[in-house]
């Protein structure tokens, strides 16, 4: 897989201006690529000497198993994003990933990282960068969960997959394809499924935002950053670029 076309190259060169040798550098973190079909877990809770991904194509998602069966989505990831890095360091993958459409992913060992550190200071600092960026959507959910209201932690949540996509090529402003289900989301959001019906008939209702057929279209993006009172800097899409 050549470089330029990596979606995790695309994301860290917003951030640093990737020499050939790091370019060449991510290339071989690509060098070992699985498939993965949807609806198997590709990593466990409690599993040990567990390696991280690098996904490439498809979208899965990060999520808790309670005692009692209720599934917590922590996070969805897509193309570009580290699968299971934490695991890595800690040794014991602390949530499951599972596929939510077909992907591709490249096997990444803790000895990968090390020798691509080694050999590339910078690229460590853009992928802390990206893992920094990570903690920053993680605290927004947070607060989305414990204190925005259904209507707004919704229109955060697309928003925010909004800038998440257009960082790799594959969204813009007026909309991307989503693959997500009601219950998927729900089980995001901290809402039943009827809920997230019922506030996605609203977005819709006030010219903001649909969610139909596999398709999230945005009608007046200003207006849903207001509504959802939106930090666009949280994301840092453009920071200063490392030279």
């Amino acid at each position: 897989m050549q470089s330029v076309q990596s979606p995790l190259t695309r994301k860290l060169g917003s951030f640093v201006v990737l020499s050939s040798a790091e370019l060449k550098t991510l290339d071989d973190l690509h060098r070992r690529r699985r498939n993965f079909v949807a609806g198997r877990d590709l990593m466990h809770q409690g599993q040990t000497d567990q390696a991280a991904y690098i996904l490439s194509d498809g979208w899965v998602c990060s999520y808790k198993l309670m005692r009692d069966g209720k599934r917590q989505i922590v996070d969805f990831q897509i193309p570009g994003d580290f699968l299971g890095l934490r695991s890595v360091l800690f040794h014991t993958a602390d949530h499951n990933i599972e596929p939510i459409t077909p992907v591709t992913a490249s096997e990444v060992l803790a000895s990968d990282l090390i020798d691509a550190f080694a050999s590339s200071p910078r690229l460590a600092t853009a992928v802390l960068w990206a893992a920094s960026r990570d903690e920053a959507m993680v605290v927004e959910h947070l607060v989305s969960i414990g204190r925005r209201s259904a209507l707004e932690r919704t229109a955060h949540f697309f928003l925010e997959l909004s800038a998440r996509l257009k960082l790799v090529g594959l969204g813009t402003v007026e909309g991307y394809a989503c693959p997500l289900s009601q219950y998927m989301l729900a089980d995001a959001l901290g809402l039943s499924a009827v809920h997230v019906n019922r506030v996605l008939r609203e977005l819709r209702e006030e010219g903001l935002l649909t969610f139909q057929k596999g398709k999230v279209t945005i009608h007046d993006f200003e207006k849903l950053v207001d509504v959802a009172d939106f930090d666009r800097t949280y994301l840092d899409d453009y920071g200063p670029l490392l030279r």
